[in-house]
């Protein structure tokens, strides 16, 4: 099913069987004799036939809602699906058809949907016979009610980032035993089938995957790149050199040894720095420079607080992934999430932006046109750490400001806080940055990430009836 589906609506008919009204009607117009009762109880006919009409006519109306509404069900579902022959997609409608038709017999046999499908629209119809109660006396048994829907394939393209949680609390389960990161794992797949069945060509939806705790993993395979800041990381990661009092030079070892770059050993010797190889990195970033860690600014050399600063987070997440289609490697980076590390939920959305940006680092080209945006960001827990910070206000001060400015950008955010069984009560922060109510989950379960990813992704393939 591509993006943008769509049901129109339209047609919509009843029609009466049998000719006894008309014939009636005209045999009482033609006749001149008989006397005033004759001529009362004649009339009676057509009061009754008036009455009964409106009955039954107000029933045929609640067919044509039931129609209307079973109707709209199976579209969806066929609308939703891709694949399938047509006899599979013919089952599908019937079945979603029975399920949301609620009305007993005495409206009349349920009927059977027919589908007509072609490459770029599918029409579901049915119709129904359904007896009369008053007009039966006018000899009009039935009521033939019909309604007919359209799906239409749509042209909105998708590019689509999930930032995810990967911090140690995930680990935790809720009262049936399921971790939070297991039903993470489990609703993401699902939403990633959507979101293929949504393409009606292949790119057209394009997801990228970002694990997040305190920092992101871009992978130790860019250590050579020019907007990399080694600074930070430089200063922690490397050894001290310091000469012996024989002035043979070398590693000082035990309490002559992790100096301050610079200083000297007890013996009087100097001693120096040396950082290791940038091959050694673990592919861990931290926050850029405020402020610019609440933008999508590209990296440049020449202003180095653009660059992005490495880290050696020994909680490092799994490494992120770009904009992709490759729907078994968006799968399999799923499945290597693990739960490690404090939670800093700017980083995350930052760097969700940044794999929607063209430009380095992660280039994702230039955004198509009739192009959605989107983020969507879930998370366990309140913000506990940055690369300056373990303030939670602090943190979502960062947090706010990213928030305005992707959604400034014209990217969509939907906000998902999983807070078993509610001790931690709504995150403020995460509902400050969905771009609106309507797309902020709070959930108490672990089982209920699924059913909040399936509505998401309702929404964003954009699945909808059409007036």
């Amino acid at each position: 099913m591509p993006v943008g589906v769509r049901i129109r609506r339209y047609r919509f008919a009843i029609s009466a069987t049998g000719s006894a009204l008309l014939a009636r009607a005209r045999a009482f117009l033609r006749a001149d004799k008989g006397n005033v009762a004759m001529i009362f109880a004649l009339a009676l006919v057509p009061m009754t036939i008036a009455a009964g009409t409106g009955v039954d006519f107000s029933r045929a109306m609640i067919v044509r809602s039931r129609l209307s509404t079973a109707l709209d069900a199976a579209g969806l579902a066929v609308g939703s699906s891709s694949g399938l022959s047509q006899t599979q997609i013919q089952t599908l409608a019937q079945s979603y058809f029975s399920a949301n038709y609620t009305l007993d017999s005495s409206y009349g046999t349920r009927p059977t949907v027919t589908v007509i499908k072609d490459s770029n629209s599918a029409t579901l119809s049915a119709n129904m016979t359904m007896p009369t109660v008053l007009m039966g006396v006018a000899g009009i048994k039935t009521l033939d009610v019909g309604f007919s829907s359209q799906v239409v394939w749509g042209q909105t393209k998708l590019w689509v980032a999930l930032v995810l949680d990967n911090t140690g609390s995930m680990d935790e389960s809720d009262s049936t035993g399921t971790t939070k990161m297991s039903a993470l794992k489990t609703a993401t797949h699902s939403l990633l089938t959507m979101l293929q069945n949504a393409s009606a060509n292949p790119g057209d939806v394009k997801v990228s995957i970002v694990p997040f705790n305190k920092d992101v993993n871009l992978g130790g395979s860019y250590y050579s790149a020019t907007w990399l800041d080694w600074t930070n990381w430089d200063a922690a990661n490397g050894k001290q050199n310091c000469g012996y009092g024989g002035g043979n030079g070398g590693w000082s070892g035990g309490a002559y040894g992790y100096f301050e770059h610079g200083n000297y050993n007890n013996n009087g010797q100097g001693c120096t720095w040396t950082p290791n190889s940038h091959t050694t990195w673990n592919g861990c970033i931290m926050d850029r420079t405020q402020n610019y860690d609440t933008t999508n600014t590209t990296p440049d050399p020449a202003i180095p607080a653009t660059l992005f600063p490495t880290d050696q987070y020994s909680s490092c997440p799994v490494q992120m992934m770009g904009l992709s289609y490759d729907w078994t490697a968006l799968s399999n980076k799923v499945d290597a999430m693990y739960s490690k590390g404090t939670t800093n939920q700017t980083i995350g959305l930052v760097w969700g932006w940044q794999t929607l940006t063209d430009g380095d680092p992660m280039n994702a080209g230039t955004l198509p046109s009739d192009t959605q945006r989107i983020i969507i960001l879930l998370s366990d827990g309140l913000n506990t750490r940055n690369r300056w910070s373990s303030s939670q206000s602090s943190i979502d001060a960062r947090e706010k400001l990213a928030c305005d400015n992707a959604k400034a950008a014209g990217v969509i955010i939907y906000t998902v806080f999983v807070d078993l069984n509610g001790t931690s009560g709504s995150s403020a922060a995460l509902q400050y940055c969905a771009s609106d109510s309507s797309k902020y989950f709070d959930l108490t379960t672990s089982s209920a990430i699924s059913a909040a990813f399936t509505a998401i992704g309702t929404q964003i393939t954009n699945l909808r009836v059409s007036q």
